[in-house]
């Protein structure tokens, strides 16, 4: 098999390799589209049919965007492609360049910018270069893509893990490409490994740390003696101009506390703050934009105080970054649980900070009180997490955020929610069960839809709103018969797909069994829907395309039912 992008290869470098030819075509003004099934195709099958994109469709080309193209060997291809295309996809996600492989002419077509492309053809040399031996990196090898890092050779092992398991998780995590290389003249250093991480300034800095906290672990005090070259690392270079790193030592009981079980709050701390929060021995680094930072010192902090009794955040209602929720005292046991289970389950579901706020003003809780519920993150997130608790006040305390209440449709292009009012016998075909249904509704659409008593709150921008809003209407039609789709050619969040009729009851299953089984697998919508003359065919929908190798999206979905037919 191919060797994987986390062998420790030593790359080739671009500007001295000879393998690839490179040939700039310019601009090229063809639409591409997606490929409709398996690996790359020929190019001689036709080039309009076979192209598929690797990042989203909908987004402004750059001035500079052209093609280009490199001629490589077979045993090329079968390295570049990686097993089901993950690794072209993975070198298109760092790049951000569009990247087909036309396997039948050994040619790779890299699109996008003239730094994509750059980047691109030089993450593709390298996987390349792994098949060749040592070669050199040198300065110019960096395009503002480049952390290099060095790993004492006691801690290799370590930080690669078995067959490359931990470098490929961080790859994963944070859409970064890692290498063991060599830099400069001579041979390799005894004492330590040369770690090249390629990606964006964020992705980069996770990914670093990461390596770091498992270093020092195996390594104590190594990043005592690295720590002012890593802390003043890629200042103020993002867009904001403010991107930095702020420490903070804990001792030794604080340091379980912070961490939680099996990370569980470092990374709520991380994901609501929107800063890369990770800890190197007894050291917390904060690294972000100076607002991210700040957050999460903050965040932190609370975390730390409550320990030592009730907390309550001064001016919270100016503040942007928290949500508040007025929780009935005798549903506040209910939305904690049992040690704080439910409250967490949300935390992790949402990527939000949760706490209950009282105020000591020296007059003592009143029995029965409602308390104040602070939620702490980004704006989706915090709506989220706001309407899960809004709809498990709703379950124990009917009426106290549904009463009164009645349809809304907002115009707003932005984020904003929606209200939908079901009738009895609506609500519980709707939900599905264990909320399944409405779980895939939720999915297809890429909106928060939440069922808040018998009210569907939809929560998102005007694009997600509305697809959404258009899932339940054909959902509750089906139960009165056929629903007739005329458009669903012309939409950019739907696939058709012609059953032959003798398929049909296979492809469903018995009582649409198959067709739940693959909208939980890929994350989809879909039903058979008569089209404009009367005729039937099934309807993939969802927002996000997929790609020829995601496990989600449409064309995921795509590939299970043609397995299926066949």
């Amino acid at each position: 098999p191919a060797l994987s992008l986390l062998h420790l290869a030593v790359w080739r470098c671009p500007h001295l390799g000879s393998r690839a030819e490179v040939r700039p075509m310019g601009r090229d003004s063809r639409s591409p589209s997606r490929g409709k099934r398996g690996g790359s195709r020929s190019r001689s099958r036709g080039r309009k049919d076979s192209r598929s994109p690797s990042r989203g469709g909908g987004k402004r080309k750059p001035d500079d965007y052209g093609v280009d193209t490199m001629k490589i060997t077979d045993d090329d291809a079968a390295f570049i492609l990686g097993k089901g295309g993950k690794t072209k996809e993975k070198i298109a996600r760092v790049s951000e360049a569009e990247i087909e492989l036309f396997e039948r002419d050994l040619i790779l077509e890299l699109r996008g910018s003239k730094l994509q492309r750059r980047r691109a053809k030089k993450y593709a040399e390298g996987v390349m270069a792994q098949r060749t031996g040592p070669v050199t990196i040198t300065e110019d090898y960096d395009d503002g893509d480049l952390t290099m890092l060095q790993v004492p050779q006691e801690a290799v092992g370590f930080v690669t893990g078995r067959a490359g398991n931990f470098l490929r998780t961080i790859e994963e995590e944070w859409c970064t490409l890692m290498f063991f290389c060599e830099v400069g003249g001579g041979g390799r250093q005894k004492d330590y490994e040369k770690l090249a991480i390629f990606g964006s300034v964020r992705g980069r800095r996770g990914a670093e740390l990461k390596v770091l906290s498992a270093v020092e672990t195996k390594v104590p005090g190594y990043y005592g003696r690295i720590k002012d070259e890593v802390i003043s690392r890629d200042k103020g270079r993002d867009e904001s101009g403010t991107w930095g790193t702020d420490t903070m030592t804990f001792q030794d009981d604080e340091l379980s506390y912070a961490l939680g079980k099996q990370g569980g709050t470092r990374k709520k701390l991380e994901k609501s703050s929107g800063a890369i929060v990770q800890y190197v021995g007894q050291t917390a680094l904060f690294s972000g934009t100076r607002t991210e930072r700040k957050r999460a010192k903050e965040y932190i902090k609370w975390l730390f105080d409550q320990l030592e009794g009730p907390l309550y955040v001064e001016d919270w209602d100016k503040r942007d970054d928290c949500t508040v929720v007025e929780v009935p005292g005798d549903c506040i046991g209910y939305i904690t649980g049992a040690r704080r289970a439910a409250l967490g389950a949300m935390e992790e579901e949402w990527g939000v900070l949760m706490f209950f706020m009282n105020k000591t003003d020296g007059g003592g809780k009143v029995r029965g009180a409602s308390e104040k519920l602070i939620i702490f993150g980004p704006q989706r997130a915090r709506r989220g997490a706001e309407l899960k608790v809004m709809s498990g006040v709703e379950t124990k305390n009917p009426g106290t955020f549904t009463r009164g209440v009645r349809d809304k449709t907002s115009s707003e292009k932005g984020f904003d929610t929606d209200r939908l009012v079901f009738k009895d016998d609506e609500l519980s075909y709707a939900l599905g069960k264990e909320g399944t249904t409405r779980k895939k509704l939720e999915g297809a659409a890429g909106a928060i839809l939440q069922y808040v008593g018998h009210v569907a709150f939809i929560a998102g921008t005007l694009r997600e709103r509305t697809r959404c809003r258009e899932f339940i209407n054909w959902l509750l039609a089906q139960r009165r018969g056929s629903v007739t789709i005329r458009d669903a050619s012309r939409r950019d969040d739907a696939t058709e797909m012609h059953i032959p009729d003798n398929c049909k009851g296979w492809v469903t299953g018995n009582r649409g069994s198959e067709l739940r089984r693959m909208e939980t697998e890929t994350g989809t919508y879909m039903f058979m829907a008569l089209d404009e003359r009367g005729e039937e065919r099934l309807i993939i929908f969802c927002h996000d395309a997929g790609s020829k190798s995601a496990p989600k999206g449409r064309m995921a979905a795509e590939r299970l039912l043609d397995e299926m037919i066949q």
